[in-house]
């Protein structure tokens, strides 16, 4: 049973007399807990598609499930709620707040949660100690490396246990050495159950992932069988999307 179902996503700019054709009918499945890398030349539709992964750029045409939810028939608050409960990020510029601490930044996907301060203050702690950051706790994102602070935008991604983590490009300002160390955590966490979309540039970085999809013009070749769109999945009836508020 896949768990993300991609069906004919295609995603145009512009008016008829200047249409662009971001991505074009592009399909394809991914299994719980399947780690999958996403390749293509610089204007390919990587980064278009996984804004619509993201639940952050809906699809001219064409459907996305996840967990059997059509995500973009949810209504504007609730696909907040499904970014907050079933996505995680991790951007190339980690995005990091420069005024918040460590531990701070790794608590702000928790904000919204009705968690208690101490709890969210716990599972902080919990996700810097996983990448190796316990003793930065206190420190602000200029003073750690640009290693360190990628491995904190990935703690706060996996802050609140999302099922899914999306990254793009996450090792693209690294060097090779650190690039490794954080696909390795990548890595770890996907033998963990989490499934992992990651946008890259690297052949090296795509080795860890199971499968490659690769984008040219905004279409998927290179695909596995199967990775071609198909019947549109049935979904479930939004009114018992579990997990998301009302």
């Amino acid at each position: 049973m896949s768990y993300l179902v991609a069906d004919r996503l295609t995603k145009t700019y512009g008016t008829a007399d200047a249409e662009v054709v971001a991505l074009n009918r592009v399909g394809f499945e991914i299994a719980a807990g399947e780690f999958v890398a996403v390749m293509g030349e610089s204007g390919s539709g990587k980064s278009t598609l996984l804004s619509i992964l993201g639940a952050m750029n809906a699809p001219s045409e064409g459907t996305l499930f996840v967990d059997d939810i059509d995500v973009y028939q949810l209504p504007i608050e609730r696909q907040a709620d499904f970014r907050r409960e079933y996505l995680g990020f991790v951007f190339q510029h980690f995005h990091l707040v420069p005024y918040l601490t460590v531990l701070e930044n790794v608590m702000l996907p928790l904000v919204t949660t009705r968690f208690r301060a101490a709890r969210k203050h716990a599972m902080a702690q919990e996700a810097l100690a996983w990448v190796g950051l316990a003793d930065k706790v206190g420190r602000l994102p200029a003073e750690v490396s640009g290693g360190e602070k990628e491995r904190v935008a990935l703690a706060r991604a996996i802050v609140n246990n999302p099922p899914v983590l999306l990254a793009d490009e996450p090792t693209g300002s690294l060097d090779s050495r650190t690039s490794g160390e954080v696909m390795t955590l990548l890595q770890n966490l996907n033998q963990g159950g989490t499934t992992i979309v990651m946008v890259t540039h690297s052949e090296a970085c795509a080795t860890y992932a199971e499968r490659v999809l690769r984008l040219a013009d905004g279409r998927l070749v290179d695909a596995d069988p199967g990775d071609a769109g198909g019947a549109l999945h049935p979904g479930k009836p939004l009114q018992v999307v579990a997990g998301l508020s009302a």
